[in-house]
């Protein structure tokens, strides 16, 4: 199953030139430097409906920005404002906009000067903009392969940044799998280790523990990763194993799952035309996935601290 891709609408609030502006009255020149060399760094993040409630719950909405903060300080990309103030302009852009579903909130900042020329010297922009998301993919079951493509090295392009010209390296990998009828691909390390999929973070299950790559395996250090790592010890009592993982031990593990803010939790139930497990979605993955879902729509109160609620009024006809 190819993974979903969801539009943006030109009527929609956004936030550039440090002011509420609509999307469609945005413009860039050509010349623009992020766009010419990827000289930018981004963020994902999520808020649930919750039906019952009449809230959007932003899922780990500072500690997103707290990584953009930081993905910014490594390209010398200097931000207008402090994680609060972003936070803050974030839910203003949702309550403008009063999505009564799932919604992708996308924070951009890059290099704006309109130059020829490779540096990452020059003026700065932000922008802020949402998107409806539901599933970006299939949640009961993927299909992956181990690309040939290797994950870019953190003295090369450093992973823990999201920069925006280090996903060519993704869209390469991506294509590469679906065009070989795959859902995902996953990456190894220089050395040959396994590091993570297209644009998610891996765990395996084996002989009763949870493993995953470490941060030395030029993985993004995920925030759905920390999150599924608290699930698992607190409610499951699973502590995870972080290290080197070797290609076969994809082919051997009990369960693989992906996860990430567009993934969520998503089993990973074929590895290069071989089962995993028993070709099903596992336990594991399975509970975790429930318990996720529970905490990330603010369902559970010992998880409340994960999310900030958005209180959204029913739309008129514009």
């Amino acid at each position: 199953m190819a993974r979903k891709a969801f539009a943006a609408s030109d009527a929609e609030w956004a936030y550039h030139g440090e002011e509420y502006v609509r999307l469609g009255d945005v413009r860039l020149s050509p010349a623009t430097h992020g766009l010419n060399y990827g000289t930018g760094v981004f963020e994902g993040i999520r808020a649930y409906w919750n039906e019952s409630r009449g809230t959007l719950q932003v899922l780990k909405l500072r500690e997103h920005y707290e990584r953009f903060e930081k993905s910014c300080r490594i390209l010398h990309i200097e931000l207008p404002h402090t994680v609060d103030e972003l936070c803050e302009i974030t839910l203003e852009i949702l309550k403008r906009n009063a999505p009564r579903e799932d919604t992708y909130i996308r924070p951009l900042a890059y290099k704006a000067i309109e130059s020829v020329g490779v540096n990452l010297r020059g003026d700065s922009e932000l922008s802020i903009f949402t998107v409806p998301m539901g599933n970006y993919v299939e949640l009961t079951g993927l299909r992956c392969a181990v690309s040939s493509w290797r994950r870019t090295a953190d003295n090369a392009i450093p992973a823990r940044t999201k920069c925006t010209g280090s996903y060519v390296n993704t869209a390469l990998a991506v294509d590469a799998a679906h065009r070989a009828g795959y859902d995902d691909a996953i990456f190894l390390t220089q050395a040959g280790f396994v590091s993570e999929a297209s644009a998610a973070n891996i765990f395996l299950v084996r002989k009763g523990g949870l493993i995953t790559p470490p941060a030395t395996a030029d993985i993004l250090e995920g925030i759905t990763r920390d999150a599924v790592m608290e699930l698992a010890e607190r409610e499951l009592g699973m502590p995870t194993d972080k290290r080197d993982v070797g290609r076969t031990e994809l082919y051997a593990a009990d369960e693989v799952f992906l996860t990430g803010t567009g993934f969520q939790i998503a089993p990973v139930t074929e590895i290069d035309d071989r089962k995993v497990g028993t070709g099903e979605m596992g336990p594991i993955a399975s509970r975790l996935q429930e318990l996720y879902f529970k905490a990330a729509r603010g369902e559970n109160p010992d998880y409340a601290d994960w999310t900030v609620p958005v209180e959204v009024a029913a739309r008129t006809a514009r």
